[in-house]
């Protein structure tokens, strides 16, 4: 991986814009940029997701097993510095415990020990958006096979 990637621009429907700003602001950590009445963009780390007001376009995700867990099939996420995914799966259990988030794959280390070895969990936004936050012990080894 190249220090040339470019960032991503990704939209998903919400039904409630305050419950997502807070979510993705305080217990995420992304800044806010533009926004309107129906919309916000966030910065969501260096990358632009804009969350648009379309309750009727948000629904529950269906799931594929994977290494006997139910990995929702639409999601999306960062692959973040194995510290920083660290601190960030340390900083989210106690918002699970207050019910501010729901794990639906609580964090783990996949592969452990093996090629690809990575870190992952995944839980959802308040309209239902899966979220993936994942880092490789190795970052060399994204893609290998």
């Amino acid at each position: 991986m190249g220090s040339n990637i470019h960032p991503f621009h990704l939209a998903v429907p919400v039904h409630d814009l305050e419950a997502t700003r807070h979510f993705y602001t305080h217990i995420i950590g992304c800044s806010i940029g533009r926004e309107s009445e129906r919309w916000i963009d966030f910065n969501f780390f260096g990358h632009q997701l804009s969350v648009h007001l379309k309750p009727e376009e948000t629904q529950m995700v269906s799931a594929n097993a994977v290494d006997g867990k139910q990995v929702p099939v639409r999601h999306f996420g960062i692959v973040l510095p194995w510290d920083d995914w660290h601190a960030l799966a340390e900083r989210l259990k106690p918002r699970q415990e207050s019910g501010e988030i729901r794990f639906i794959i609580s964090p783990y280390i996949r592969f452990e020990g093996e090629v690809g070895e990575q870190a992952t969990m995944f839980f959802t936004d308040p309209s239902g958006n899966a979220l993936e936050f994942k880092s490789f012990k190795d970052i060399s080894q994204l893609f290998a096979a």
